[in-house]
């Protein structure tokens, strides 16, 4: 007898939006995360990652950085440009981005003194 497995239901595992505090270069963070937990494993399907900051770049909605999976492949905004990236896990792009967004913000810092 085969055990069948439960259909995957994909929902949303995180939104969350952080408003940066000028001194800290100010913007919003975003974090949109969608997918499914299977055998106690989570399995990201979705995910949407953005800096956004419309007193750095106009363009995009405002979005200095972001990275996400929409229109079926993995890309990079970065000051309104958009360019395929190669994926290798969900963490791996939340710790890119990371890096990234606060590398920039750091950038600010040293031009406002």
């Amino acid at each position: 007898m085969t055990k069948k497995s439960k259909p995957k239901i994909e929902s949303q595992l995180e939104r969350e939006t952080f408003k940066l505090k000028a001194n800290k270069g100010g913007g919003i963070l975003s974090f949109e995360v969608w997918g499914y937990v299977q055998d106690g494993k989570t399995i990201v399907t979705r995910y949407n990652l953005a800096y956004i900051n419309p007193l750095i770049c106009q363009k995009d909605n405002g979005r200095v950085l972001g990275f996400d999976n929409a229109h079926d492949y993995h890309h990079k905004h970065y000051m309104g440009k958009v360019a395929p990236v190669e994926f290798e896990s969900y963490e791996q792009t939340l710790e890119q981005f990371q890096e990234e967004w606060q590398h920039i913000v750091k950038g600010l810092k040293k031009v406002k003194k």
